[in-house]
């Protein structure tokens, strides 16, 4: 998989290190490690997972001394067992030490978001579902959280604000039905620009469906409500489910017939990875 570039990245990573560094730099470090004292060490997973954010990473040893040599031992997507060797370190044992932290929150938390991505999406496996993360990110990181579920195995959904039209209930409510949304909404996007519509119920979805927005989203909908949709829909128009999505109720779901998934727990609930580094 393709990485970020470092103009994504570079501006997320300098700000952790800033917010580790403070005014005065790795002040234990500095006090007991010689500038010249040279060291080795690995990036070890204590857990079996999927790895993701070996670019931020790396970023971080390279900002916090060029002379650190990081050497990733598989790539983002990687699925890694209790004491697999991620990466390794070499270099000035200072800047090593240093950097050690802001590598490992990258890693684990990123490879967190893998590893649950992995495990909705092997859930679903056989089944034309497709799961994708939503909005609800870690502010600052969505980019990295992002590529962490593309690495899982996962989708995108929208980035942003800007980048579909994804009309909810508040808009509807906002203007007065999903008639007059619907209209203002076609009448300012342009042609390449997307239009997801937000339903709470079958007849809201009749109603939508007279619009041909080009997607539709099936909002808390119980399952047996989800396969009517997917019958009445036909096929037409993609359908996303949202909403009550669980590891033990995403199967159910998929079998439905939906077209996506989205599940917030992704990126707002995933337990880090644990990753250490060890002395060789």
């Amino acid at each position: 998989m393709s990485p970020l570039p470092d103009l994504i990245i570079e501006p997320i990573v300098r700000l952790a290190l800033a917010e580790d560094l403070g005014r005065a730099g790795d002040v234990t470090s500095q006090a007991i490690i010689t500038a010249d004292l040279r060291a080795a060490f690995i990036v070890r997973a204590r857990a079996p997972g999927v790895v993701a954010g070996l670019d931020a990473a790396a970023l971080t040893a390279r900002l916090v001394d060029p002379a650190l040599a990081f050497t990733a031992k598989i790539e983002d997507g990687a699925l890694v067992a209790a004491r697999d060797v991620i990466a390794t370190l070499s270099g000035p044992a200072r800047a090593i030490l240093t950097a050690e932290r802001t590598m490992l929150n990258f890693i684990g938390r990123l490879s967190g978001v893998a590893t649950l991505t992995r495990r909705y999406v092997d859930l679903v496996a056989g089944t034309k579902a497709r799961i994708v993360a939503t909005r609800k990110t870690t502010p600052g990181l969505r980019a990295l959280e992002k590529h962490a579920v593309l690495s899982g195995g996962g989708g995108a959904h929208r980035y942003g604000l800007d980048d579909a039209i994804l009309i909810k209930d508040n808009h509807i409510a906002a203007v007065g039905g999903i008639a007059p949304a619907m209209t203002r909404a076609k009448a300012a996007c342009g042609h390449l620009m997307r239009i997801e519509i937000e339903v709470d119920s079958l007849a809201q979805l009749e109603e939508a469906v007279r619009f041909s927005p080009d997607v539709i989203l099936l909002d808390n909908f119980a399952i047996d409500d989800l396969a009517r949709a997917v019958a009445l829909i036909g096929g037409r128009i993609p359908l996303e489910a949202s909403g009550g999505v669980r590891l033990d109720t995403v199967r159910a779901i998929a079998e439905t017939g939906v077209d996506y998934i989205s599940v917030g727990a992704l990126t707002h609930s995933a337990p880090a990875l644990d990753v250490a580094l060890d002395a060789t």
